[in-house]
Parts: C-alpha cells; sequence; structure tokens
C-alpha cells in the first residue's frame, strides 16, 4: 500500500509499496508548519521532485541530494542549474506537457501560472517556469498543482487524477474558491489542500476550502505528519 505524507506548506512525500521514496518541495528548515527536518530523509531517498524555483519550494533541496544521492525530476533549466552550480549528480530533466516512466511509475509535467525565478546563489544565469506534477505510483495517479493559479488546462487532467494536492493560500497562489473549482474541472477522488497557514499572507482556514468543494470530490485536510494511504 503507498502512502502520502504530507509535511507542511507544499512539501509531500509519496512512499509505494515497494519502499521507493519521493519527496516533492523539500522546505522544511524555516518552515514553522513542517513537522520533520531534512535528516529525516537520510536514511534513504529515490526521488526529490521540483515544481518550481521558490526559496519556499526549493528548500532543503541541494543539501537532501547531496546527502542521499537521490535522483532529482524538475525542468531542464532547473536540472541544469542543480548539475553546474550546485553540483548535483543524479537528475532527469523534463519539461512541461512531457512524462517519463520510471521504474516506480510515471511522472508527467503539467502546466501551472506562477513565477519562474530560482531562488539560489549562481542563479541569475538561468530561469524557468513552473510546473504541476502528475505522478503515478502504485496505480494510484497524484497530482500536485504546484504553485499556480487556476487555469483552465485542468479540465485535460479530468478522469486522470485519483488524489490531487492543491495549493488554496490565495495572494501567491489560488485560493479556496478557486481551488475548488480546479477540484470540480479536475474530478478526482479526494483532495488535498496545501501551501496555507505557513506564514500570514497564506493564512487560510481549509475549512472554506472543503465547503466550497461541497459533493464534488472527497475533501482530506492533513496536518503536518499526518498520512494518507492509497
Amino acid at each position: 500500500m503507498g502512502r502520502v505524507i504530507f509535511h507542511g506548506h507544499s512539501c509531500v512525500e509519496l512512499t509505494a509499496s515497494d519502499g521507493t521514496r519521493l519527496l516533492i518541495d523539500p522546505f522544511l528548515s524555516g518552515n514553522p508548519m513542517a513537522d520533520v527536518g531534512p535528516e529525516h530523509f537520510h536514511d534513504r531517498l529515490d526521488y526529490l521532485l521540483l515544481t518550481h524555483g521558490h526559496g519556499d519550494h526549493i528548500g532543503d533541496a541541494w543539501a537532501i541530494l547531496e546527502k542521499t544521492g537521490a535522483t532529482l525530476v524538475a525542468t531542464y533549466e532547473m536540472v541544469t542549474y542543480a548539475q553546474e552550480v550546485q553540483g548535483v549528480e543524479n537528475a532527469h530533466p523534463m519539461h512541461i506537457g512531457g512524462g517519463w516512466d520510471f521504474p516506480f511509475g510515471r511522472v508527467k509535467l503539467t502546466p501551472a501560472i506562477h513565477g519562474g525565478k530560482i531562488d539560489g546563489d549562481g542563479a541569475e544565469a538561468y530561469t524557468t517556469i513552473p510546473a504541476g506534477l502528475l505522478i503515478t505510483v502504485d496505480g494510484t495517479a497524484i497530482y500536485h498543482a504546484g504553485d499556480t493559479a487556476l487555469t483552465r488546462d485542468m479540465q485535460l487532467l479530468r478522469g486522470q487524477v485519483d488524489i490531487a494536492l492543491v495549493p488554496i493560500g490565495d495572494n501567491f497562489t489560488m485560493g479556496p474558491q478557486d481551488a475548488a473549482r480546479a477540484i470540480a474541472m479536475v474530478a478526482p477522488r479526494i483532495a488535498v489542500p496545501i501551501h496555507y497557514g505557513t506564514f500570514d499572507l497564506v493564512d487560510v482556514d481549509p475549512a472554506r476550502f472543503t465547503a466550497a468543494v461541497g459533493d464534488a470530490a472527497e475533501v482530506k485536510i492533513l496536518a503536518p505528519g499526518e498520512k494518507l494511504e492509497f
């Protein structure tokens, strides 16, 4: 049985039934919501996935990759920066609309509307665009929307998603109402709110999201450290 574990903000861990461990957007150090630190993954991490380059998503990525040797999966520009500046050895570059079959399952990068800056030393020569992640593990399709506004492109995912992780914090991303409209477009079985409550500017009550979703999906509000089995 696979698991989704929420670690606060947009950091999500996926564990496949065979033990393969994936980590998305590892903002842990300096994250007041995080239930674990980067050392939690030092015993084993197989893949680290990044939706975009902002500091509250890259977080501890470089330190974790150096310690674990995990494979980075991100846009071509993010991977290029990671290899040329951060010295990351294991990486798989992708881009929007492309998919790849990995040993654990499949990853496809989906459109996201947000900023493209890469926060980090030496990143001035690099730029990218943000992405969402459609990850299939153990036959379950998990959509991590990353940081994004509501977009009609989400309609193209309808019928392809079992679990949708969507930002609801407003100000920088979708708010509860737009996130609920995204869920109506995608039509997953389960909807999980992310990217809220970490800072004052995204301090949104997730109950507003639950109410707005209504019967369009089953909403699971995960506290940091809480898991959802699939």
